[in-house]
């Protein structure tokens, strides 16, 4: 059997188009604010169109806004090989969360090209819409939607604070790319890899380059709803008032207490709280908030979420509560044998790396259900992330687009 050319990727334009991404959304604070297909996250969709255009790749959307670029193979008529991630950021968050996954595949793709390697299956870098989810929810929408997990039609209706529809920004997308044709959703992709930054300190402890992705944890999401009375700050007495404010953190103190484990696995958050109406002498008569519980293990994730309504419940006296718990997802593992693939691939490649397990929630989890997938992480800075300081290495960044571009060759050739 010959041996496989596997071409050198350039690392330094890969630097350098994330320097470019991140001037879309350039916070004073060194981050990126690029909500899901507002203006700036439109504009990075229009820039990779830009550099695609360059190689004559095609450049496709589907009905829930994922954006495909693709490389052709010898049989168009075969299902590609994909990588990829997102372009959208959290709120003044930082320069790497994502994109990197995205500049990854996509460099992979033109050192493919260039190197004229010929594959037999069409290679494909992906951009997924709304991974992050701050703008509309769910988070993953774009992946979810594609794997068949979440209903077109919901997601597109799903709007965000202003009343603006995510089916009205996919509208604006597409047509701000009159030239990209039309995926159909849930076309099948032969196999799938992502690459992202590993948002803890495992690599960065262990001084690693490369973590193989073996798995990730669940998790389920609630959105509970206080309701009192609105009522005078200065004339109601305590025993007259139904304060959905004091109800509200009482609940929220019992559930710090019956969610804290020793073992420090639970993962329990409370990162929207919105007290109404919000005036200054007014006793609040609604409090919104939403958790985010995750955990590693199938069977505590389910106890634990199953508890949350009857604590909010328990704790809610005089006001009323509601607790609707609105996305769940079970933890999931990756095949081994693409977890054994990508070690042999950092192998190949001299780049130290140790199997890794993520705690964040990812799109290659949706995907994992349509194909064969896997992932890989890089270090970033003291783990931050969702964050204007999160910091990537370029060495790190171009050692995953190589395992990317080395792999993709690989899977398409098979």
């Amino acid at each position: 059997m010959a041996k496989t050319n596997y071409p050198r990727i350039n690392a330094e334009r890969l630097w350098q188009r994330h320097m470019e991404m991140a001037k879309l959304g350039a916070t004073a604070g060194g981050g990126v604010h690029r909500l899901a297909l507002g203006d700036e996250d439109i504009a990075a969709h229009k820039l990779l169109a830009e550099w695609a255009n360059l190689h004559g790749f095609a450049v496709e959307l589907d009905a829930i806004g994922n954006m495909f670029i693709r490389r052709e193979g010898g049989d168009a008529s075969l299902p590609p090989v994909a990588s990829g991630s997102h372009t959208d950021t959290q709120p003044m968050g930082g320069r790497f969360d994502g994109i990197t996954g995205v500049l990854a595949a996509f460099e992979a793709l033109e050192t493919i090209h260039e190197a004229g390697v010929e594959t037999r299956l069409p290679v494909e870098a992906i951009a997924w819409n709304n991974e992050e989810g701050p703008r509309f929810t769910p988070a993953c929408m774009g992946s979810a939607t594609y794997a068949g997990v979440e209903p077109l039609a919901e997601m597109l209706a799903r709007e965000d604070a202003d009343g603006i529809t995510m089916g009205e920004c996919v509208e604006r997308l597409k047509q701000a790319l009159p030239q990209a044709g039309t995926r159909a959703l849930g076309a099948p992709l032969t196999s799938f890899l992502e690459v992202h930054i590993e948002q803890g300190i495992e690599l960065e402890t262990s001084g690693n380059t490369i973590g193989v992705v073996t798995g990730m944890q669940g998790y389920r999401r609630f959105a509970v709803e206080v309701t009192g009375d609105e009522a005078h700050s200065g004339t109601t007495p305590r025993a007259r008032r139904k304060d959905a404010f004091v109800a509200a953190t009482d609940m929220t103190h019992a559930l710090r207490e019956a969610l804290w484990d020793d073992e420090d696995r639970v993962r329990f958050t409370i990162g929207r709280f919105e007290v109404l109406p919000g005036g200054i002498s007014v006793v609040p008569g609604k409090v919104k908030f939403v958790i985010d519980l995750r955990h590693a293990d199938a069977e505590p994730l389910k106890a634990l979420g199953d508890s949350i309504p009857e604590i909010c419940q328990a704790h809610a006296h005089p006001c009323a509560v509601t607790t609707s718990e609105f996305i769940s997802q079970d933890p999931m593992t990756f095949p081994e044998e693409m977890v054994s693939r990508l070690e042999a691939a950092a192998d190949r490649r001299g780049y130290t790396h140790q199997r890794i397990y993520s705690y964040a929630g990812h799109d290659a989890r949706h995907m994992a259900r349509a194909c064969p997938a896997g992932m890989v992480f890089i270090p970033c800075w003291q783990g931050i992330s969702h964050n204007e300081a999160e910091r990537a290495e370029p060495e790190d960044i171009a050692a995953a687009a190589q395992i990317i571009a080395d792999m993709l060759i690989d899977l398409a050739n098979e």
